[in-house]
């Protein structure tokens, strides 16, 4: 590969001519965590972070466990703002910054602590861990048993770019700013979940009514409301023509997602039998027991007909349903257990059934009109939901980017 005027190839890649490389273990002091012995638990209880409270460049600390620590342990394990967290097995690399939640905190084992020698900018050793985890590099100092290690002495002389500190926090603060981006996208995102969550709980009961309505509520069966089927048995040599269907994996909370759609023969009678319109809902009937019954409308999401596996279920509209309105039902249903309460339970996969479904009861308003009108406020919720979190994958996309230019030195800020 041809290298461009002010750069030069290196162990880590191509780099600026003015980046250096180091390692690991020439930049930070490493320090594993604190080892749970149930013998020798004793100790003042202090938190005690775990492998699984480290995200990707976050740290969860709600409800951490207590865990005693003796004098020397908390001069050892105690955690200082900055402090670099890094997963030493499952999925290793994994890490984020303590940045000092909490007044006292302490770590795990499994977790490497990073801890700066000299003015290496922990926010950009993030980065190039993420990079590296992703570009592999870290599984090749990796020992492999029942799960990934990343050993210490094998983390010490991973190698890494060192541009100078001042770069190195220039890179940290773009990135900082984005990621304060998704953080208040994230959570935005959630508190328009539970708008919509509470939403539902008041319209689809009817302790809300939207203005203009006051007729009867009815206590209905699905079944009454709409016609049920489950898909057709998936039979690789039965005859007919191949024909497109849908399956569980296609029906999303709301969503049809037709990246992977398969084929399987049937005859003329069944594809008319079991095709999908637009306009029926399609539940998962088989599925694991807290995602049973996920379900969506399919609005012609295909540009040809297609059908549908017998692990779905389909509702069909009659003229007494909106079939928005049973969507926005359906899906309140599911996210709330009532779905899973009346599911059976295989070894591996909770199924709804056909009858179960079809014979579920529950509160119908009795004009339509009123069902029409409730599920518009719902969809727009959804609608709104759906542009932000659009918005966030384009930003995670554009950090992911941004990531790849500056961590390499591509794209300079100094």
């Amino acid at each position: 590969m041809e290298v461009r005027p002010g750069y030069k190839q290196t162990e880590v890649g191509i780099l600026p001519e003015q980046w250096g490389v180091t390692t690991v273990g020439g930049e930070f002091s490493i320090q594993l965590g604190k080892m749970l012995n149930a013998e020798r638990n004793v100790g003042v209880p202090k938190p005690y972070i775990g492998n699984k409270a480290v995200r990707w460049g976050q740290i969860d600390t709600d409800d951490l466990p207590l865990v005693p620590m003796t004098r020397s342990d908390m001069e050892k394990f105690r955690l200082q703002r900055g402090d670099l967290l890094v997963c030493e097995g499952g999925e290793v690399g994994r890490a984020a910054v303590w940045n000092a939640p909490l007044d006292e905190c302490y770590y795990q084992k499994a977790l490497h602590r990073l801890r700066p020698l000299h003015d290496f900018d922990p926010r950009f050793m993030l980065g190039i861990l993420w990079q590296w985890s992703r570009r592999g590099v870290l599984s090749n100092f990796a020992t492999q048993t029942s799960i990934a290690h990343l050993p210490r002495e094998k983390f010490l002389i991973v190698p890494i770019p060192r541009p100078a500190s001042s770069e190195q926090r220039a890179i940290a603060v773009v990135l900082s700013d984005v990621d304060a981006l998704l953080g208040g996208l994230d959570r935005l995102i959630a508190k328009k979940r539970d708008l919509k969550q509470a939403a539902m709980q008041q319209l689809l009961t009817g302790k809300t009514r939207l203005r203009g309505f006051v007729g009867r509520w009815e206590v209905k069966r699905v079944d009454e409301m709409g016609a049920v089927l489950a898909g057709k048995a998936l039979a690789p040599g039965a005859p007919g023509s191949l024909r497109k269907y849908l399956r569980t994996k296609n029906v999303l909370d709301g969503r049809i997602d037709t990246q992977d759609v398969l084929e399987m023969p049937m005859t003329e009678s069944e594809f008319q039998k079991f095709g999908v319109v637009e306009g029926d809902i399609l539940l998962n009937e088989g599925q694991s027991l807290e995602l049973v019954g996920r379900c969506s409308m399919y609005r012609g999401e295909l540009p040809e007909t297609c059908a549908m596996q017998n692990q779905l279920l389909r509702f069909r509209a009659s003229r007494k349903a909106s079939a928005d309105f049973a969507e926005q039902l359906f899906r309140w249903f599911q996210q709330t257990g009532a779905f899973t309460a009346i599911a059976t339970q295989t070894t591996s996969v909770a199924h709804l059934g056909t009858i179960r479904f079809g014979s579920f009861r529950s509160r119908w308003p009795v004009d339509v009109a009123e069902q029409v009108a409730i599920a518009a406020v719902l969809s727009d919720m959804d609608a709104e939901l759906s542009a932000l979190e659009a918005r966030r994958d384009k930003t995670r996309a554009l950090k992911q980017g941004m990531m790849q230019e500056l961590l390499t030195g591509r794209t300079r800020l100094v």
